[in-house]
């Protein structure tokens, strides 16, 4: 986006306060801005060129690798970790995958950096063919990245545009990255989905968890819980706390992360978040929903309609699916939304809304 930052923050909550007009929300919170640049905590990228000059980035319309090594976007931690990756994919003859031909090995590096500064760095590879040599040289990768915590090789046999496979495969000893935000420390998983703001994932978790505590729940769900941000966060011994998410490494991430800070009343399931609440036998105080971006969808919004839960908190990457959402719950009404600006350069939002039950 070419709009200086102040212009894009205020699109963002103008379309935000457009769509949810319909639905009369109480009261609107200032915007939560976030750093201009430097902001993503992972970085997906697409290796090309050749074994001896590797390019990390995309590729452009024929195929070809376009380096976004310096790309302002990438935190500080990614720019000093490509240069290194890049000698190492040399060292190791790892072979950039070609799309036109379908040969070569290496298609993508998959980085991300924890608030500590420490990586967790995964080379996704169409075969297990390169292995001996990605852990034999793995000591020199250890050694010139000695921030690099978690390393893996993830495999991606079928030519398709997808960005990471099913397999992977720890390279090293330690297999999780501690992502401390707030108080709460979160162990991430190679395959866990984790917000790629950590500053705004921040504010939001902690937003969060100031609504819910001003309710007072005795039980709440946290639906599409990832690795268990708002779970843990909402979590203060009072509250028993259900986490569901269909992702089975999120939520080993999330008991680990349950186990270590000793939470009795935290506990975290793999499922389908509408088949867990329809199949329930009654709902909690709370709902937390913090779906993908089409939204939670007809059968779990018309649940939540017909369910005796006070509150719920919405949590949306996409305000046009939360407006679709809200339209087909009108027995919940918005109090209060904010914006939190997740994805900045971008015309993408995050925004969070608490409902409360018309009558309640």
């Amino acid at each position: 986006m070419g709009d200086p930052y102040p212009a894009q923050l205020a699109a963002k909550q103008r379309r935000a306060e457009e769509l949810l007009a319909p639905f009369g929300v109480r009261t609107w919170h200032p915007a939560v801005a976030s750093g201009e640049r430097e902001y993503r905590n992972k970085a997906k990228m697409v290796v090309g060129g050749t074994v001896d000059d590797p390019t990390i980035g995309v590729l452009d319309a024929d195929g070809h690798g376009v380096d976004l090594r310096a790309c302002g976007i990438c935190s500080p931690g990614h720019r000093a970790a490509f240069p290194v990756l890049a000698r190492f994919i040399t060292l190791a003859r790892l072979t950039p995958y070609d799309v036109t031909t379908r040969r070569g090995e290496l298609k993508h590096l998959i980085i991300t950096e924890s608030p500590a500064g420490e990586l967790m760095v995964r080379f996704v590879l169409r075969s297990t063919e390169p292995l001996p040599r990605l852990r034999k040289h793995l000591p020199t990768l250890l050694a010139e990245l000695p921030n690099a915590r978690v390393v893996s090789a993830n495999l991606l046999p079928e030519h398709k545009a997808v960005l990471e496979g099913a397999e992977e495969i720890m390279l090293t000893a330690q297999q999780t990255l501690p992502m401390r935000l707030n108080d709460v420390t979160m162990h991430l998983r190679p395959q866990s989905f984790f917000q790629t703001n950590t500053a705004i994932a921040a504010a939001l978790y902690a937003e969060a968890r100031d609504w819910i505590r001003e309710l007072g729940p005795d039980e709440a769900w946290d639906l599409y819980t990832g690795v268990g941000g708002f779970a843990l966060h909402l979590a203060d011994g009072r509250t028993t706390v259900t986490g569901i998410e269909t992702s089975v490494e999120a939520v080993a991430s999330a008991e680990l992360s349950r186990t270590d800070a000793a939470l009795s009343r935290v506990r975290f399931a793999a499922g389908d978040a509408t088949a867990f609440a329809v199949g329930a036998d009654a709902a909690p105080d709370l709902v937390i929903v913090n779906p993908p971006r089409r939204g939670i969808g007809a059968e779990l919004a018309g649940w939540l309609e017909r369910s005796d839960a006070s509150h719920v908190l919405y949590s949306s990457c996409n305000a046009v699916s939360l407006a679709k959402d809200l339209a087909a719950m009108p027995s919940l009404r918005p109090v209060r939304a904010r914006v939190f600006d997740m994805f900045p350069q971008t015309t993408h939002f995050e925004v969070m809304v608490l409902l409360e039950r018309r009558g309640g």
